[in-house]
């Protein structure tokens, strides 16, 4: 199984807790996700997150069809870290690692995500046609609506 990462970096002005408690509720990914994915929870949310918390989301990835998608919360470190995990979905493996670090007035927030796609050699073709591509349009979109609702430090 071939596994892939993506890593993604920005600062925000706005504090720390306001970030966090963005974040840590499951409501706001439909909103730091692009509307062409048909995302949205359907079950888990409305709570802030705690370790062992199941969310289940709706997303319909590629042409228009809908796949349920259920991550859960392994790890989190209040004000610091979490992290989700796919338990079913379109991955075969998915692990993403959300990081909030104040730096000098402002908010770093971090990204790191390792996942591995189906079918082998199949999956490694469809990863380096659309998957990727696909990721990076998708976390453009979050860092952009992050930097309209929190602000952008000049140097991000």
């Amino acid at each position: 199984m071939n596994i892939y990462t993506l890593e993604r970096t920005q600062e925000v002005t706005a504090p720390l807790e306001e970030v966090w408690g963005f974040f840590s509720n499951p409501e706001n990914l439909a909103l730091i996700t692009p509307p062409w994915l048909g995302f949205r929870v359907i079950s888990g949310g409305g709570w802030k997150i705690h370790e062992g918390m199941l969310i289940k989301y709706r997303v319909s990835p590629l042409l228009g069809i809908p796949v349920t998608w259920m991550t859960e919360i392994t790890e989190v470190e209040e004000l610091s870290r979490f992290v989700d995990v796919q338990r079913t979905g379109p991955y075969s493996f998915w692990r993403h690692e959300h990081t909030f670090t104040q730096k000098n007035g402002a908010v770093e927030v971090k990204d790191f995500v390792s996942y591995a796609l189906p079918l082998g050699p199949l999956g490694r073709i469809v990863h380096a046609l659309d998957t990727k591509k696909r990721l990076d349009r998708i976390f453009e979109f979050r860092r952009e609506y992050v930097e309209k609702r929190f602000g952008a430090t000049s140097g991000a």
